[in-house]
């Protein structure tokens, strides 16, 4: 049920009793106030009853939930606990359970993908932008210590060999990763080429 009309003897009662029918609280559902009450003929006699309507407003949290449970059914992937935090404009889905490695995929592709995934469906239709990070297993923190490890081994060969050394083509997270590491080199250059998915960073020596 998405939306219902309910009756009170004041405005607060109706809202309480409309929420408690669509099962959600105030921060769900937008409220319009239908009647106001008020007393009839001596108090009682005539008496009007406050009339509500609560619809219930479409919560990125639960889209994202229910999305995600399909996803991992058509992986199968049973009894994963898919755990959503937000704040402000940014969702944070972690999830955690058994064959997680399957999730993330090679190199995080899978989880990329799944990623963008949930990014549209719970962008669908809303005129404010909600930026989606999905993890598991912490893997998104280890990726980017790997990468920092990455950009300074290649920095250093390119230094050591006098050459531009161009690496393995990256999503654009991944190419901002190393850009950021290296932007503070006095010794190499950092730019990207290539089109996507095939665009890599290039590092380059300092003239």
């Amino acid at each position: 049920m998405n939306m219902t009309e309910a009756m009170g003897k004041t405005i607060d009662e109706a809202i309480e009793i409309g929420l408690k029918e669509l099962n959600k609280t105030k921060e769900q559902v937008e409220i319009e106030i239908i009647d106001q009450p008020s007393k009839g003929f001596l108090g009682f006699i005539g008496t009007k009853m406050a009339k509500v309507q609560l619809t219930v407003v479409n919560q990125v949290e639960d889209e994202a939930r229910n999305f995600l449970k399909d996803v991992l059914e058509g992986m199968t992937i049973p009894d994963v606990d898919i755990q959503i935090e937000r704040n402000q404009d940014i969702l944070n889905i972690t999830l955690e359970g058994p064959n997680m490695g399957v999730v993330i995929g090679r190199r995080g592709q899978t989880l990329d993908a799944v990623q963008y995934l949930v990014s549209l469906v719970v962008n669908k239709g809303e005129d404010k932008y909600v930026k989606v990070i999905l993890d598991t297993e912490n893997y998104r923190q280890k990726r980017e210590e790997t990468l920092v490890r990455l950009a300074n081994k290649m920095a250093r060969k390119a230094k050591k060999i006098g050459k531009t050394v161009a690496l393995e083509p990256m999503n654009p997270y991944e190419r901002r990763v190393i850009h950021s590491t290296l932007q503070g080199s006095p010794f190499v250059q950092t730019y990207s080429e290539g089109e996507e998915p095939y665009r890599k960073v290039v590092i380059s020596l300092k003239k």
